[in-house]
């Protein structure tokens, strides 16, 4: 199993949905209004007066062999809006209750 990390522009939220319904990816915890800036490029979203755009988080857990056909479709939302943002991060999951 493997935890995807999903940040974005409030946005995507809808788009981010329904890639993971698309991909069967049934569970997963949205936090709601997140602010940060990207790496690289970008705006930050500080939801400011200076920087008014907000971002949110979605986390979900998935089988290993779904993770690179979900982060394509993540990559490929991304590059269809890329000012918005959006960055995926994978992280492998030890154990669940």
């Amino acid at each position: 199993m493997k935890a995807v990390f999903i940040a974005c522009d409030q946005a995507h939220h809808e788009d981010v949905l329904t890639l993971l319904t698309h991909f069967n990816c049934r569970g997963y915890t949205a936090f709601g209004q997140v602010t940060g800036r990207g790496s690289q490029t970008g705006d930050p979203h500080l939801g400011s007066h200076a920087w008014p755009a907000m971002n949110e988080a979605i986390l979900t857990v998935v089988d290993a062999d779904l993770v690179p056909r979900l982060l394509e479709a993540l990559r490929a939302l991304d590059e269809r809006s890329d000012q918005l943002g959006l960055r995926a991060f994978v992280w492998s999951v030890e154990a669940t209750v």
